[in-house]
């Protein structure tokens, strides 16, 4: 079976946690016993999420005397999807002896004139109390949002249409390879409508739904979506919170979820399994054996036929 991967930005730093680079060496150590598992037994395509370093990344650069203006946030993607695919290459090389594995920078194509851009809702960086965030927005020109727990930085997050290096990730995998790519959503790009050259954008494309599009485009038979919970919540944050253990694509839309959190990640397993009649699912990282073999987590199934 054909699996594709989605880890959350939590796989490597929990919420909370200091962005160190030790202890991001230490939390790898969970996905590769989560992955381990299931690539002895399936093919594994892996995404990840860079929430967290490219929030840092972006931090630094503002603040940054030496240069006349920040990096922008593709050219940040593009150093995230490194260091994070290095590390998970690493990792896992080791844990899988044998076993082909390589990280591939991946660029997905958006459209410039996506609404996206005028209505930014994609969380990078770290939590702030309010004040903190309010200051930072004053002095960064940044916008901020309410998280869970605090405020944080928000970017325009356009619709992924086509990931630009899927013929090669189609190559890697008949050769056997373990792929790890369109890390971050991969780097967001226009084509100019006559030369078809490529810009880079000031955005960062949600994985979730990259990895939806690359599972259709691979014809994946599973999307693995993998968070900081154990299941997909009805009325969550409320006493009346409920798992979710078994939906349709369309009794996960009308549940509304928030689109800052679970949001794209409901369209994302509801778009894969629309549009291909393969199985999604949603839960917790170091669930990910269980969750494939229908154990734990919330799986998202075809709806049945009408009878």
């Amino acid at each position: 079976m054909r699996i594709v991967i989605a880890l959350g930005g939590n796989a490597l730093l929990h919420r909370g946690e200091r962005p160190d680079a030790d202890i991001q060496l230490a939390n790898i150590d969970r996905v590769t016993t989560a992955i381990a598992a299931l690539t002895q037994e399936h093919e594994v395509v892996l995404t990840h999420g860079n929430g967290p370093q490219i929030g840092l990344l972006a931090m630094e650069s503002a603040a940054d005397p030496a240069l006349r203006a920040p990096y922008p946030l593709d050219l940040l993607g593009a150093q995230t999807q490194g260091m994070i695919g290095s590390l998970l290459v690493r990792t896992l090389h080791d844990a899988l002896p044998g076993h082909r594995i390589a990280a591939l920078v991946t660029h997905t194509l958006v459209r410039g004139d996506d609404p996206a851009f005028r209505h930014p809702t994609k969380f990078v960086g770290q939590i702030y109390p309010l004040e903190v965030a309010r200051d930072l927005a004053r002095k960064r020109g940044w916008r901020i949002a309410g998280d869970t727990t605090g405020w944080r930085r928000v970017v325009a997050s356009p619709a992924p249409e086509r990931i630009l290096e899927t013929d090669t990730i189609h190559e890697l995998l008949a050769g056997g390879t373990m792929v790890i790519c369109a890390g971050g959503g991969g780097i967001p790009v226009t084509a100019d409508k006559d030369s078809g050259a490529l810009s880079g954008v000031e955005a960062v494309v949600d994985k979730d739904l990259t990895a939806a599009l690359l599972a259709e485009d691979l014809k994946a038979d599973f999307l693995l979506i993998l968070t900081d919970v154990p299941n997909v919540y009805a009325d969550y944050g409320t006493s009346k919170q409920r798992p979710v253990l078994d939906a349709t694509p369309a009794e996960l839309r009308k549940a509304g979820f928030p689109a800052g959190s679970m949001g794209p990640k409901a369209e994302a397993a509801a778009r894969f399994v629309e549009r291909t009649g393969g199985l999604a699912a949603i839960g917790a990282l170091d669930a990910a054996y269980e969750i494939v073999h229908g154990r734990s987590g919330t799986l998202v199934r075809p709806a049945l036929p009408a009878a």
